[in-house]
């Protein structure tokens, strides 16, 4: 399995990632990794973590399951993002010194599940602050263009924050006072398409996606059946914050305050690699708040 990008990753790629707010990377992983994370995903299918949503209802059709913090419960997760490429991928894509890994996010959807992936910006869900915030996402089977993750160019550059919206039920995740609400209502972006340029791509095994943490994207249904993993990562710049309420994920025991750096044990350091502390999976450990309200 590489430790190391199968790639160089090319001076327009990272510019493209600045500029639009996502790159697709191709053939950045080999076929052992993505056979172990399809290990992964079988086993989280079969028993889900406490944090998982079937986002399907009886009138929907097909099925949808999310998950989250998979890789503190299952080790083929937890080897990808403390050994695996995808640190270095970050750190270059973003142009950081450090990477820090924050959490991982699983989306199957078998054949014929009609229903989408509402449009969101995920840095919204998080108490994190800065501007060196990226999710890559990981098809694990092909995925053609029509059913594939949908973004918006350039609106990472926005500088807006959109209430999170379970996918569910599309219920609010936070609970604010309207008259001190520092978040926007999403457009209705499917109803008004051509208003925007949407980025998306023939994805394969192996390839990736990289946005900007405030990048507004989406998700069709799927015609095929797909499943891929999303893994979010910290630069120099990410910080500690607060939200009106609890986030999603939403951490506890890490001691960290409103404009602490997220760069501490508990949000593991995976880039550069130290020879002198190697990741040891095995002691990869931390807690979701046992209190949390599972909200769908």
């Amino acid at each position: 399995m590489n430790r190391e990008p199968l790639h160089d990753i090319a001076p327009d790629r990272t510019e493209a990632f600045r500029a639009d707010g996502a790159v697709h990377l191709a053939g950045m992983i080999d076929a052992d990794w993505i056979a172990r994370l399809r290990d992964g995903v079988a086993r989280t299918v079969e028993k889900p973590t406490p944090l998982h949503t079937v986002q399907t209802t009886e009138t929907d059709g097909g099925f949808f399951l999310s998950d989250l913090c998979m890789a503190q419960q299952y080790e083929e997760y937890r080897d990808f993002v403390l050994n695996g490429p995808v640190g270095q991928i970050a750190a270059t894509v973003m142009g950081s010194k450090r990477i820090n890994f924050f959490a991982d996010t699983l989306w199957v959807k078998t054949s014929g599940t009609s229903k989408r992936t509402r449009w969101h910006q995920d840095q919204a869900f998080f108490w994190i602050d800065g501007g060196q915030v990226c999710v890559i996402w990981w098809p694990l089977d092909p995925i053609p263009k029509a059913d594939s993750l949908e973004l918006v160019r350039g609106s990472h550059k926005w500088g807006k924050w959109f209430m999170p919206e379970l996918s569910k039920q599309g219920a609010d995740l936070y609970k604010v006072d309207p008259g001190t609400n520092p978040f926007e209502r999403m457009p209705d972006i499917d109803a008004n398409r051509s208003d925007y340029d949407i980025l998306s791509w023939d994805v394969e095994p192996g390839d990736c996606v990289v946005f900007h943490g405030s990048t507004v994207h989406g998700a069709p249904g799927s015609s095929t059946g797909r499943r891929a993993v999303s893994t979010v990562w910290l630069g120099d710049d990410a910080v500690y914050a607060e939200r009106p309420s609890q986030g999603r994920p939403y951490f506890a025991g890490h001691d960290l305050a409103p404009g602490d750096s997220m760069d501490s044990d508990y949000f593991p350091r995976v880039w550069p690699r130290d020879p002198a502390k190697p990741l040891d999976g095995a002691k990869f450990r931390r807690f979701t708040d046992p209190g949390l309200e599972i909200q769908n």
